[in-house]
């Protein structure tokens, strides 16, 4: 089994979907072993996105990400890295396949509903910053 992370962001949040988005996870097969909604301040958002501190959406993305609620996720399937990500579909909404969750809830490539780890050492990190060990079941 492998983990991975995931968020609904504060646009599908706001939207009402976190509730559809986390029936279409369990219903693809994923376990939930952590779970939290939170409120990402400026600050806690550009530690999160530190590696794109150099790119020019950084800021509008850290703006976005501290500007509602949103839920985080770890969730545990075979081979959940990849799952997750074929699940959440391509980065722009626009060009998504039919039946992912961003072409489903996304509105545009800033504001398309998820996130996912792309690789074991980026989901080891952000598994970490956002849970302790004791909160993953």
């Amino acid at each position: 089994m492998e983990r991975t992370f995931a968020i609904i962001k504060p646009d599908a949040f706001a939207a009402g979907n976190a509730g559809k988005i986390i029936a279409r996870i369990y219903a693809e097969g994923f376990k939930v072993v952590g779970l939290k909604k939170l409120y990402l301040s400026k600050v806690e958002a550009e530690g999160f996105y530190y590696v794109h501190k150099e790119r020019p959406f950084f800021g509008e993305l850290t703006e976005f990400m501290s500007s509602g609620p949103c839920v985080v996720m770890a969730l545990e399937a075979e081979g959940a890295i990849a799952k997750w990500r074929d699940l959440m579909g391509a980065t722009n909404p626009a060009e998504a396949v039919e039946g992912t969750l961003r072409r489903e809830f996304g509105s545009n490539i800033g504001e398309n509903a998820t996130h996912g780890s792309d690789a074991p050492e980026t989901a080891a990190f952000e598994l970490s910053y956002f849970f302790s060990g004791l909160e993953l079941l």
